[in-house]
């Protein structure tokens, strides 16, 4: 895949759909719809996954690829008397990476629009917000939302406690700087992109293939535990995000990142192999990686014994559970390796 016009557009359009942990609806409704006019055979299980399933020559062997599709945000813990919302996070988010400004609060009827708040700035000692600007990191203990509505009115929405709350829709809006694109949500979304891809592209896999939008990622991997629970699977492959930090010897760029080890466990070295192997075949360069800090849904469903063979294929991001940045190329190269790795099976074992 080298059209990075169409991957910015299929990665926009993702991100412009919510899809907080366990409240996945909106994006549900489009993979559904996106993968029904692709033509491959997709439902969602009883987990809230969205799966796709493209038929192979030998139906004995089996493979997954996940992308989770939830993203990360905050939770509603209580309802203050003057409409404000104490919110707390919902997967690994922090408040000070999304700023003040607009979040959208997911009600049962509605979805309404807030404000994350810290206070003023224009204070002194005596009060907390004070401390903020001085010595103290800024907490979601810290931290509230205003939405101007009254109690009734909130009610009506559907504003509870256990509410989800997001970046607002105008401010996850993507952009493109050369053949980078940053955004809020680029985990996972530009990962459920790839699937989009794989589905359109493979047409004769060498086995089974199962391409898996997961739920629940961000709180546990508890929609991929429950595929892989009830799928008898060879081999399962995530696609996942890459954090660019000092202590990793990764670069930004096109080449993708190959896992050998995250904050769960070891992955497969047989499965690394063959992916190197497909890559070498794609005349595609990767790059090897050991993170800590760090799951996957293939790292978790292995190390609770799910699936015997696991593997976790990546591109590399600025910014990880912020705005994040990563090359375009890098997300098009993961499609490219994945598509050689499947349709070319057997060939690239014997290698």
């Amino acid at each position: 895949m080298n059209n990075y016009n169409q991957l910015f557009d299929t990665i926009e359009k993702l991100v412009l759909h919510h899809s907080p942990s366990g409240f996945e609806g909106e994006i549900d409704q489009l993979l559904l719809e996106k993968l029904t006019e692709i033509g491959v055979e997709n439902w969602q299980d009883k987990a809230g996954n969205i799966i796709a399933k493209i038929k192979g020559k030998n139906s004995e062997k089996t493979m997954a690829i996940t992308a989770h599709k939830d993203e990360i945000g905050a939770i509603v813990k209580a309802i203050n008397f003057d409409g404000n919302l104490q919110i707390r996070k919902l997967g690994g988010a922090f408040p000070w990476v999304y700023g003040e400004g607009v979040v959208d609060i997911l009600g049962d009827n509605e979805t309404i629009s807030g404000i994350l708040s810290f206070g003023s700035r224009h204070v002194s000692h005596e009060s907390p917000q004070k401390a903020q600007q001085e010595n103290k990191p800024l907490l979601w203990e810290d931290s509230w939302v205003v939405t101007k509505r009254s109690l009734k009115e909130l009610e009506v929405a559907g504003v509870r406690v256990g509410s989800r709350v997001v970046i607002g829709k105008h401010r996850k809006k993507p952009i493109r700087i050369k053949d980078f694109i940053g955004s809020y949500t680029l985990d996972n979304k530009a990962s459920i992109a790839i699937l989009l891809e794989l589905a359109t592209q493979i047409k004769e896999p060498e086995m089974d293939v199962y391409l898996v939008a997961s739920a629940k990622e961000e709180v546990g991997a508890i929609g991929a535990l429950y595929f892989t629970q009830n799928h008898k699977l060879d081999a399962l492959i995530a696609l996942e995000i890459c954090p660019i930090a000092s202590e990793y010897p990764l670069e930004i760029g096109e080449k993708p990142v190959l896992l050998s080890q995250d904050g769960y466990g070891i992955y497969d070295e047989g499965l690394n192999r063959e992916i190197i192997n497909a890559a070498k075949k794609a005349n595609i360069e990767i790059q090897l990686g050991v993170i800590s800090g760090f799951g996957s849904d293939a790292s978790i469903a292995m190390k609770f014994g799910h699936v015997c063979r696991a593997a976790c294929l990546s591109f590399p991001t600025e910014n990880t559970h912020g705005f994040e940045i990563t090359h375009l190329g890098a997300i098009a190269n993961c499609v490219n390796i994945l598509t050689v790795l499947i349709e070319n099976y057997e060939l690239i074992i014997d290698n």
